[in-house]
């Protein structure tokens, strides 16, 4: 799965959220939601996300932006 799009830059998806909101991170290694007093490693985790559901859905919602990003990258490539 590459987040790298045209060019070879690399993509990001860039969260805003307001000062002293309970934040949640997806682990990697143990398929758990975990909040900011009990956060895994930064290797190991994805996020932050603003909601515990939505940081349960971080592997699918990262497949998701993937193939569009990857659908989006064949559509440029066939101009």
């Amino acid at each position: 799965m590459s987040l790298r799009g045209r060019a070879g830059r690399a993509r990001a998806i860039v969260v805003i959220m307001s000062e002293g909101a309970v934040q949640y991170w997806y682990n990697l290694s143990t398929g758990q939601v975990e909040s900011a007093t009990g956060k895994g490693q930064g290797k190991d985790v994805m996020g932050p996300y603003p909601t515990r559901a939505a940081a349960q859905q971080a592997l699918e919602s990262a497949r998701a932006r993937t193939e569009a990003w990857d659908e989006e990258d064949r559509r440029w490539d066939d101009k």
